[in-house]
């Protein structure tokens, strides 16, 4: 079935059309500077799709929780939850099949990057029954995927460049449709516009963005002027979903309105002088008064006001003296590093993180504890990471045997190691077969169809050869190590999701 939505209409007055199935295989990416009407278009994208198709949009903003009552989209609070959270709180939005506005106006630009790649990732990591056609609209597109380094941590925005990565460029088979928009080609990752198929450009004026849109549309690049030309809710159309040919299109108007609101000029409140100095000098009946926090002095601060200190008269001394002869009990003592370590690891959470982030976490701890966290670096965390994941004790992880398999894992990719490891110890223990559940878990993912394609990768490698006994049991050897696992059930339960 075709469904074609009417977003305005054309230069010469015939209804601009959208069709929505070619658009859910092509996604679409929206340009045009602060006014140009991005958000009324997209607004308008979603009002008349939102009967036909789920809907998520990432609202940076806050602009779009309108659509709540009109339509009945659900709005998350992005503040309001933790990153673990949001990403099953996207499951659970796929499995219902519910539209919703992750609202993030109430987070700096960090966390709005991590709350967002986390959502993003909760919608494309579940399973194949729940792939259910969804187009996931992303306002302010730049600032979740940059096209260079700003003032944010890098882990911070690679794990955000990367769920959009994700959701451009292998979403389609999930059923998810991208829909971006953005102020500046410029500012926009060149991996993550050049996916889209579909474009609607509109009021631009440096010449660099121009330039991008103009090759974007297959336009001459003298023709790139007409951009600064076009009027507030005017846009170039070009893409398989819109018009083969760039369509020039005036968008039409929407039933809701945003928070935001438009800059109307607005005559002043007449009021004399004197009560005005009042009305913004003191304050109001129901007015609460802000306490600023004091900076915190440097050090040369505070070694000046030591060096300009009086000595302290005879009495005050001898008070320091009798103080001093009081015993008093020792500092506790600090944690270990692998006290630290084992602090950060007991967060159920923490095995379905990155490693960079678990990292963070971990050294952001050891100087809460005032221990040096540097003394591990990356690498070496990575391994203690891969060996936890795998479920292995400290007493199997000391004995020679061990070493070995350990010295072949670190020859792996970051994602095969921890798989590699649960199968090793396994085998070590001749245990059963690690079921799908777990060597997901092991991978750091709740989908246990992953584990079938890390099997599969780890055959053709010769890492592993996997054998079914009678039973159906699935029976895993290790041939670099001679070892081999018991039988076990691939469809089992993982205990600790079932706890």
């Amino acid at each position: 079935m075709t469904v074609a939505i009417e977003m305005g209409s054309t230069s010469a007055g015939q209804p601009a059309t959208l069709d929505l199935e070619e658009l859910l295989a092509t996604r679409l990416l929206v340009q045009g500077n602060s006014g140009s009407g991005k958000s009324h278009l997209l607004r308008r994208l979603v009002e008349q799709s939102a009967q036909w198709v789920q809907q998520a949009i990432v609202d940076p903003e806050g602009d779009f929780v309108t659509l709540a009552e009109a339509f009945g989209h659900v709005v998350v609070d992005a503040a309001a939850h933790t990153e673990a959270a949001l990403q099953q709180v996207a499951a659970r939005v796929r499995q219902h099949r519910v539209s919703v506005v992750l609202n993030l106006e109430n987070l700096e630009t960090e966390r709005q990057m991590r709350h967002a790649a986390a959502f993003l990732g909760g919608l494309f990591d579940v399973e194949r029954d729940y792939w259910f056609p969804m187009l996931v609209v992303v306002d302010e597109a730049q600032l979740f995927a940059p096209a260079a380094a700003g003032e944010v941590s890098d882990e911070a925005r690679k794990s955000s460049l990367g769920a959009m990565t994700n959701l451009m460029c292998r979403g389609r088979k999930r059923g998810l449709a991208g829909i971006i928009a953005t102020q500046r080609l410029a500012k926009l990752a060149k991996n993550v516009a050049a996916e889209a198929s579909n474009f609607l450009m509109g009021r631009t004026f440096l010449d660099i963005d121009m330039s991008r849109a103009a090759d974007l549309l297959g336009m001459e690049r003298r023709q790139a002027e007409m951009f600064r030309d076009l009027n507030r809710g005017h846009f170039i159309a070009l893409g398989p979903a819109l018009a083969r040919r760039p369509l020039p299109i005036r968008i039409g108007e929407v039933q809701t309105d945003g928070r935001t609101g438009n800059a109307r000029l607005m005559p002043l409140p007449e009021t004399p002088r004197e009560d005005a100095r009042d009305l913004i000098m003191k304050p109001g009946e129901n007015e609460q008064l802000r306490v600023m926090a004091r900076p915190t002095p440097s050090t040369a601060d505070i070694l000046a006001q030591l060096a300009a200190s009086q000595p302290p008269a005879p009495a005050a001394l001898s008070l320091v003296a009798e103080v001093s002869a009081v015993p008093r009990e020792p500092p506790p003592a600090r944690p270990s590093l692998d006290d630290v370590l084992r602090e950060v690891l007991g967060d159920p959470d923490a095995l379905f993180r990155s490693v960079a982030q678990v990292y963070q976490d971990f050294l952001v701890r050891c100087r809460q504890y005032g221990v040096n966290g540097r003394i591990i670096d990356l690498a070496a965390f990575r391994r203690k990471m891969a060996t936890a994941r795998a479920g292995v004790d400290a007493e199997t992880a000391d004995t020679p045997e061990w070493e070995k398999a350990l010295q072949l894992s670190i020859a792996l990719p970051e994602d095969i190691q921890a798989v590699f490891l649960m199968l090793a110890r396994a085998a070590h223990d001749q245990n059963p077969c690690p079921s799908n559940a777990q060597i997901a878990r092991a991978r750091g993912s709740r989908s246990p169809r992953r584990a079938l394609g890390l099997l599969e990768y780890m055959t053709n490698a010769g890492l592993i050869v996997i054998d079914t006994d009678a039973y159906g049991g699935r029976v895993v050897e290790l041939p670099s190590l001679g070892w081999r696992t018991a039988p076990g059930n691939p469809d089992a339960a993982d205990e600790e999701d079932v706890a």
